[in-house]
């Protein structure tokens, strides 16, 4: 029987606990506060300005997530983890996906938004938080990191990153959703990612014959890197922003109001890549190689198995 890595079990727990602090804390301030509605109200009224430029791509990426797209996206992700003999990852694949959306939907039935006189206009649609959007992109695009090879691991996270990141934007650019709405969303994708990286950890607890493969090192530091650079711009706009917060947005230059837009698009992307490079940063252990016994010294980069091997669920 493999023995419990006890490191990274408690490193998962603290992920999933992080995360979803996080996203009530998103909730709590941007929702629940005079101070974070008005700082979500300006950004989202600066979406107009060039919102010409990117309507096309924006209305392309929101087309293409869909009810129908999920189920596909879920079909082939688990398709690719049975492939590869892996039951306990394709189970974990669809525990992710399904657990981030149905939080998100409960979340946002649940969740009381308060009129707090800041946003007439959408009053009436009530709350948002978190985004439908913004969670299917982010729950397929890490699922799809868990199941796929080492190899292919490193250029699926920055193709995810940025997808994740383009949905979450592109609800904020079509006037959908507020920042706060994504950046709630991808929180929450990110810790069911590190909770159903421990099902699987504990799902193939069982199996003894497993061997790490090689971290994606060089795109994991990458894509944190990206992550606080962009999260520092996101700080700083949304700085500048809370210096004219108390003014109407009708008396607000187009540029207090890109600043506040840039602010929410680079939180949103700066989240995003931060919770790719979560999953990155562990994958390579939550997802060991199979080898069979007396082959635990086998070339721990090949990380496909080498017997037929079906890991309990």
């Amino acid at each position: 029987m493999r023995g419990w890595p006890i490191g990274l079990a408690l490193w998962l727990l603290f992920v999933t606990a992080l995360e979803a602090a996080g996203a009530v804390a998103v909730w709590r301030f941007f929702v629940g506060t005079e101070h974070g509605q008005r700082l979500d109200y300006v950004a989202i009224t600066g979406n107009s300005i060039g919102r010409a430029h990117v309507e096309t791509l924006v209305h392309d990426t929101l087309n293409g997530i869909s009810a129908v797209s999920l189920t596909a996206a879920t079909i082939v992700i688990g398709f690719i983890a049975l492939a590869r003999r892996r039951v306990a990852l394709a189970a974990g694949a669809v525990l992710l996906i399904g657990g981030a959306n149905v939080t998100t939907q409960v979340l946002k039935a649940l969740i009381h938004r308060p009129e707090l006189g800041i946003d007439a206009q959408r009053a009436a649609a009530g709350n948002s938080l978190p985004s439908g959007h913004a969670t299917v992109a982010a729950s397929v695009a890490v699922a799809l990191v868990l199941v796929l090879p080492a190899k292919a691991r490193g250029p699926a996270a920055l193709l995810g990153a940025v997808f994740a990141a383009l949905a979450g934007v592109a609800t904020l650019s079509a006037g959908w959703h507020r920042p706060s709405d994504a950046v709630a969303a991808l929180l929450v994708v990110g810790a069911w990612a590190a909770a159903a990286s421990l099902f699987i950890v504990i799902a193939q607890r069982r199996h003894g014959g497993v061997s790490y493969g090689s971290p994606n090192t060089y795109t994991t530091v990458f894509l944190t890197v990206v992550a606080l650079g962009l999260l520092a711009g996101a700080a700083l706009c949304m700085r500048l922003t809370d210096d004219v917060i108390t003014r109407s947005v009708h008396d607000l230059s187009r540029g207090h109001l890109f600043v506040a837009y840039a602010g929410g698009a680079l939180g949103i992307a700066g989240i995003a890549a931060a919770v790719v490079a979560a999953v990155l940063l562990t994958v390579h252990r939550v997802v060991p190689r199979l080898v069979p016994p007396g082959d635990a010294d086998a070339d721990a980069n090949d990380d496909e198995p080498t017997t037929q091997v079906i890991l309990p669920v």
